[in-house]
């Protein structure tokens, strides 16, 4: 029966601002300017007191060390969640490169398949779509098979007459290497292999079990492929509706974002490999390098590994230049390194790459060389797109949604 007291209080103090006392005990006057108080705040006297207390720092322990102790723990824990992913990632690593692959064929196909569907029934679409991407493959793995089969026999030629060059090259100056020491190099590399024998057997088995394990993950990215490609905005919508439905308008901007990165950054890789293989194609060819189309299909792919595929693919160009061309013609080709290192990085990723990947150079070196040490070739594949895509979906969380916007805030690409 406080309430008469209580409100005659708070109505005191809430109204000319000089509270009666006369006849109320203390215990109602205190608890009339507590639930006048949460009244005007809109906070309950617990939650004030829960608050204070959480502010209160432990005796004897400074503001910071608690600070950093409460950073420390979150850390941890997140460590703990991101070392479970990366387990689980490794444990189930060919299913994930499986679907990864998928993505890359899906960012690739569905603009094409969603402009035939236009014009035809979707599954037609799709079926054509492939058709023709395997249509294209097909017509040029022929063609470079074809030149290396038609050039072999005076590439082969010219490596015995260039490893003679190169062998009275080292012999002089500036190097001055004995004429011992390379000659009876063909005898030790035989009898190396005679020797190694059962080694190398034993490698051969390995990597024919690899080739099946390849070819498996190949399939099952194909087949998940075909279904991105012919219902992936119907697959993320049955996901999406699972949800809560005050998370669902979050997890729809996250995979939006997440998409759009992706495959920005496929489709800006490929035409960025497109490019370099173009201009190493044109420079091997003016330098009358042998091989000069395979080694620009070479360049293609050492394109897709950021920083240090390149570089390789023209390490090799290179070889082939020495035995071939000789010494000097072997140096132009490794200044086309540097040039065509700097036509990527200041011309060809600016242009292509920063609508898709809004990544600092050195983000990008880290986690190519972080990606090749856990997962190796892989590794330095995934790594690039897997941090793009994470930095994406943040900047897209962190970004507040429209107050007009919809439970459902746009469809899939």
């Amino acid at each position: 029966m406080a309430d008469g007291p209580v409100a005659a209080v708070a109505g005191a103090e809430a109204g000319d601002g000089q509270p009666s006392c006369v006849g109320v005990p203390r215990w109602a006057r205190d608890a009339g300017r507590a639930q006048a108080g949460s009244a005007a705040g809109g906070r309950s006297p617990a939650a004030d007191h829960g608050a204070a207390h959480a502010r209160r720092p432990s005796p004897g322990v400074p503001a910071f060390l608690q600070t950093a102790a409460g950073w420390a723990w979150r850390v941890l824990v997140l460590g703990v969640v991101v070392y479970v992913a990366f387990m689980l990632l490794a444990r189930f690593q060919p299913v994930v490169i499986a679907v990864f692959l998928g993505l890359v064929v899906a960012a690739l196909l569905r603009p094409l398949a969603d402009r035939m569907s236009r014009v035809m029934p979707r599954a037609l679409a799709v079926a054509c779509a492939y058709v023709l991407a395997v249509l294209f493959i097909a017509a040029v793995l022929s063609a470079t098979g074809l030149l290396v089969a038609h050039e072999a026999p005076r590439v082969a030629a010219q490596f015995d007459t260039g490893i003679g060059r190169v062998e009275r090259w080292l012999e002089g100056a500036p190097f001055h290497v004995r004429p011992r020491a390379l000659t009876g190099l063909q005898q030790k590399v035989t009898a190396f292999i005679s020797a190694h024998r059962s080694t190398l057997l034993q490698s051969a088995v390995s990597g024919a079990t690899q080739a099946v394990e390849i070819l498996t993950v190949a399939a099952l990215g194909l087949f998940c492929s075909v279904f991105f490609v012919y219902s992936g905005e119907r697959m993320w919508d049955f996901c999406r509706e699972q949800l809560p439905p005050g998370r669902r308008d979050g997890w729809q901007r996250g995979g939006l974002a997440a998409w759009h990165t992706l495959s920005g950054y496929i489709r800006g890789i490929i035409l960025v490999a497109a490019i370099n293989a173009v201009l190493v194609g044109v420079a091997l060819f003016v330098l009358r390098v042998p091989l000069a189309a395979p080694l620009a299909m070479l360049e293609f792919v050492a394109a897709f590994v950021p920083l240090i595929g390149s570089p390789v693919a023209l390490a090799v160009a290179s070889a082939v230049a020495l035995a071939t061309r000789g010494p000097i013609t072997a140096v132009i080709v490794l200044g086309l390194i540097v040039v065509i290192g700097e036509i990527e990085g200041h011309l060809l990723q600016p242009l292509i790459m920063s609508w898709a990947v809004r990544l600092h150079p050195v983000v990008v070196a880290v986690s190519v060389i972080a990606g090749a040490i856990a997962l190796g070739i892989i590794g330095a594949v995934l790594a690039v797109p897997a941090v793009s895509v994470v930095w994406a979906v943040t900047q897209a969380l962190r970004t507040p949604a429209p107050a007009d916007r919809s439970g459902r805030s746009g469809q899939n690409s």
